[in-house]
């Protein structure tokens, strides 16, 4: 899987978490110079408090594309260490 945003592929890993339709990256196969930690947070009711990031480059900025769980809850601890992309950013199968 890979994630693109503009053009540049900003994630790619065939070792994602498939979780609820959405595919999570280990942090070690996302190009983290791409990502600025936002403010926002979310709550999800099984996994805990999400913490996003914007993704930037080349002066295009997506707000709040994607998020991780720093302190999953224990049914979620899997993915602790893995970020998840939406909005402009393209997930797709490499």
């Amino acid at each position: 899987m890979k994630a693109v945003y503009q053009g540049m592929v900003i994630a790619q890993s065939s070792r994602t978490l498939l979780v609820e339709g959405t595919h999570y990256f280990p942090e070690q196969d996302v190009h983290m110079r791409y990502l600025e930690p936002s403010d926002f947070k979310s709550i999800c009711p099984w996994k805990g408090e999400a913490s996003y990031y914007d993704v930037e480059i080349a002066g295009h900025r997506c707000l709040n594309a994607a998020w991780h769980y720093p302190h999953p809850k224990e049914q979620a601890s899997h993915v602790r260490g893995h970020i998840a992309f939406w909005g402009e950013v393209n997930v797709i199968q490499d």
